[in-house]
């Protein structure tokens, strides 16, 4: 109950999916948790449960594209919860699913604007306040599809590419500073996005599902507690000595 005892988080997307599952592990292993999403009736009452269970949290409007706003959400929240010491960048959106040649630059821009750019903006505006605090973990959420493709969604796996490099960068650039950051790389995660996108493909959902869930080793799509747990981990002392590493939750999708 005491792996983050101390320690201030802000979760981005924190309202549903991966992020939520998140902000509760999180919580209930003694962090507090700012959740930073555009849900805001999601967010308000993902508050309004964890609060009522005595855990530390509260929920701040905030759009990744705009780098005012992150700045403003996490200020907010390190100002709120006395510092902050934990960034998770779970934010992200699917895109649609064409070919290269089909996709217009809005749709192409999109995407990159939430899922590389808000990762950016978040990571940009998180660091000073972990200079501050003496230590960081940033935890950034990429893909199976950010080590190897598949022929759709090219914008979406190009930005979670770009994210695992970012990683890495950071994951230099602010050694000296303490401050850690690690990419998690999920298989399919039985959430909204992932439902959306096979909702996309026209083909009949409980097949579609079906169909994905063999393409994982072991046989099924994961939950988000899968991650959650990944994310407990690599914000918790338990990871001390990893960064710029990729940790891989994805039922053996990669292992092919």
């Amino acid at each position: 109950m005491d792996r983050l005892k101390g320690k201030v988080a802000a979760v981005t997307g924190g309202s549903h999916g991966i992020g939520a599952a998140a902000v509760t592990r999180m919580a209930e292993e003694g962090a507090s948790v700012a959740i930073l999403d555009c849900l805001d009736k999601e967010g308000e009452a993902l508050v309004d449960t964890l609060s009522a269970r005595g855990f530390n949290v509260g929920y701040w409007h905030c759009d990744v594209g705009n780098e005012q706003a992150v700045k403003s959400a996490i200020d907010g929240a390190a100002e709120a919860f006395g510092h902050l010491d934990v960034l998770v960048n779970n934010a992200g959106i699917a895109g649609p699913n064409k070919p290269t040649h089909e996709l217009t630059e809005e749709e192409w821009d999109k995407v990159q604007t939430v899922n590389v750019k808000g990762v950016f903006f978040c990571t940009k505006h998180a660091i000073p306040h972990m200079k501050k605090a003496g230590r960081g973990s940033i935890i950034n959420l990429s893909s199976i599809y950010g080590l190897v493709s598949a022929p759709d969604v090219p914008p979406y796996h190009a930005s979670k590419g770009a994210v695992r490099l970012m990683t890495k960068t950071d994951a230099m650039l602010y050694a000296e500073d303490k401050i850690r950051a690690n990419s998690i790389h999920p298989g399919f995660i039985w959430t909204p996005m992932v439902e959306g996108h096979l909702g996309s493909s026209g083909d009949d959902l409980e097949a579609a599902k079906a169909a994905t869930a063999a393409l994982h080793p072991l046989g099924h799509m994961g939950e988000p507690d899968d991650i959650a747990w990944g994310i407990v981990f690599l914000a918790s002392e338990e990871s001390k000595f990893m960064t710029g590493s990729e940790l891989v939750i994805d039922g053996g999708y990669t292992a092919h």
